[in-house]
């Protein structure tokens, strides 16, 4: 909460910060459970149905599934922190930074190896069984989390090394320019994020693009080709709303010197549409759009339906 000047009213100041801070942390709030909620389901339907557990598409979207509760779970614990207790030990602040990193740069990974899945199920059918076996996937998630592990364990190293050691049982704000206050985490970050988003990118492309040609000369299961293809396009425009987080503080940057009095708004809109937005589209992609997601889904409702109704 911001401290007013006490020549500018304070109590009405101190009570429209209250309410103002409330209710922005009301919708994330808000939004974070219901989003949580929903992708909790598909985990639940997951772990019921043992139809999912033998094929890899199921098992990849799951992990981003539960890639983004994570994510979207510190998301909020952060946001709500910097209102509640802004003052964070750094030694927590580290553990939250990193796992907000990991989680971050998992998504897009994800999304390339879920791309990279569906390219050979259509173009490759003959060796889809042979490539993509359970254990392969489970050995691609492992992959993902140990590489996306590193460049937060790389900064949590170079902090110790250039820091003394009481650092981590002081307070400080918990975001990373604060924690990571270095010239170095700036260019790494760079690095390692154009690094990331290259590779992803350039998987997304290729994949869609020899996905549309086969189902353009395909005479057989055009309609799962097609499928297919829709779905690396969503994979591309969710990784699109993925990169609002680099491109959110450039706008907040640019925003802030033309509307210096809604500084708070726009900083809180960047939040919403970066962080929070990106994590909804989750459910739609596969979820919503795959008939055995559907149907498991539809059993579910109907099962809480009939558990409700006598209650009622």
């Amino acid at each position: 909460l911001v401290v007013m000047n006490s020549t500018e009213n304070p109590p009405r100041a101190v009570q429209n910060d209250f309410k103002d801070a409330f209710i922005k942390n009301f919708i994330v709030v808000f939004f974070g459970i219901t989003i949580n909620y929903i992708n909790g389901i598909f985990v639940f339907i997951f772990c019921k149905s043992p139809v999912f557990y033998m094929e890899s598409r199921y098992i990849l979207y799951i992990h981003l599934v539960i890639n983004d509760m994570i994510m979207l779970s510190i998301s909020v614990t952060l946001h709500v922190i910097t209102y509640a207790a802004p003052l964070v030990n750094v030694s927590v602040c580290c553990i939250l930074l990193l796992l907000g990193s990991i989680t971050h740069k998992n998504t897009p990974m994800s999304l390339a190896g879920m791309a990279v899945e569906r390219y050979i199920a259509i173009c490759k059918p003959l060796h889809h069984s042979q490539i993509c076996t359970v254990r392969k996937t489970y050995m691609l998630i492992l992959l993902i989390w140990c590489v996306t592990f590193i460049p937060g364990l790389a900064d949590i190293i170079m902090l110790s090394l250039t820091q003394p050691v009481t650092i981590f049982t002081s307070n400080i704000l918990c975001y990373p320019l604060s924690v990571y206050s270095t010239s170095y985490y700036s260019d790494k970050t760079v690095a390692v994020n154009v690094l990331f988003l290259s590779f992803v990118w350039i998987t997304l492309i290729y994949t869609y693009f020899r996905v549309f040609f086969a189902a353009k000369s395909a005479t057989t299961d055009t309609v799962s080709a097609k499928k297919a293809q829709n779905t690396i396009l969503l994979h591309g425009v969710q990784l699109l709303f993925c990169m609002m987080s680099y491109v959110a503080p450039l706008l907040e940057i640019n925003l802030v010197p033309l509307f210096p009095s809604d500084r708070s708004k726009i900083a809180f809109s960047n939040f919403l549409v970066s962080n929070i937005l990106p994590r909804f589209l989750t459910p739609f992609i596969y979820g919503i759009r795959d008939q055995k997601f559907v149907s498991n889904f539809k059993k579910y409702i109907s099962v809480c339906t009939v558990k409700v109704g006598p209650v009622s």
